[in-house]
């Protein structure tokens, strides 16, 4: 099975230049712990909640004057439509995050595959890797 059988293609996403406090707004309003940055199609890096409470709040830095670009993590790991759901699974639980990005071969943004999206396919890999990413780094 493949990510594009699975994946969620209504991508929310914000620009660069969005403040942290339209990224936490965005959070709130989709119960989601994470947000792509995209340049239009381009994707540029992901804001986590996490980011913002340790590279803005407790740095003590405005939320409301920081842009997503300042605390965004652009070194993010994404996989294509094309990519097998097990190794997506497998790389989850290996880098322990919950949501990857989908794009094409330009690198655009396509789609979004959470560990829900991966679990529908009824892999007992999404087990595995939902304990992995819970597990806390050794």
């Amino acid at each position: 099975m493949q990510v594009k059988e699975v994946m969620t293609r209504d991508v929310q996403s914000l620009g660069p230049n969005a403040t942290l406090v339209e990224v936490a707004k965005l959070m709130c309003e989709k119960d989601i712990g994470s947000v792509i940055i995209a340049d239009g199609p381009d994707l540029v890096g992901v804001v986590t909640d996490r980011d913002i409470v340790i590279r803005a709040i407790a740095e003590g830095r405005e939320p409301g004057m920081v842009r997503a670009r300042d605390v965004m993590s652009d070194a993010v790991f994404c996989c294509t439509e094309d990519t097998p759901v097990d190794a997506v699974l497998a790389e989850m639980a290996d880098e322990q995050i919950r949501r990857v990005p989908v794009v094409n071969g330009a690198r655009h943004l396509v789609g979004v595959v959470s560990l829900g999206d991966l679990s529908q396919a009824k892999s007992k890999r999404a087990g595995d890797a939902l304990r992995e990413i819970s597990q806390p780094p050794q």
